[in-house]
């Protein structure tokens, strides 16, 4: 299991830190390894994502969720696009675009990913929402 323990107190520091936080954990997920967004995730998360019918609850879920996929994906590149990340004391929203280049292809998503700084000073993810991109007409 993946460790994080990541806090800042806010500003250029704290976009700096979530992101990293969330680019190591896509490192892991593109090897075909979820126990970055696992280890990030709160034991209250919550996990949408247009492949489920219904969105999961708890960070239980998540892993049995997760792990049928353990060791399928396999990334070679990919692309975080454009990073925003909004801050409050306790709190960060990170969005970007994942752009995904595999056999020949690319693949695009949405992502909003909510953080919160808990009481032992850790970043945990507490609300992830993924959509398809879909381009203008």
């Amino acid at each position: 299991m993946v460790e994080y323990a990541e806090s800042t107190p806010g500003g250029e520091d704290r976009t700096a830190a979530i992101i990293a936080l969330e680019k190591h954990a896509l490192e892991l997920w593109n090897d075909g390894n979820p126990d970055g967004f696992i280890a990030l995730s709160s034991d209250d998360v919550v996990y949408m994502d247009p492949a489920l019918e219904h969105k999961l609850v708890g960070k239980e879920a998540l892993v049995a969720y997760y792990d049928p996929i353990r060791g399928k994906v396999k990334i070679p590149e990919y692309r975080m696009i454009d990073p925003v990340v909004h801050s409050v004391p306790d709190a960060a929203v990170l969005t970007y675009d994942y752009e995904v280049h595999r056999d020949g292809s690319a693949f695009k998503m949405h992502c909003t990913e909510v953080y919160r700084l808990n009481p032992s000073g850790r970043w945990e993810i507490i609300h992830t929402h993924w959509s398809f991109f879909q381009s203008a007409r």
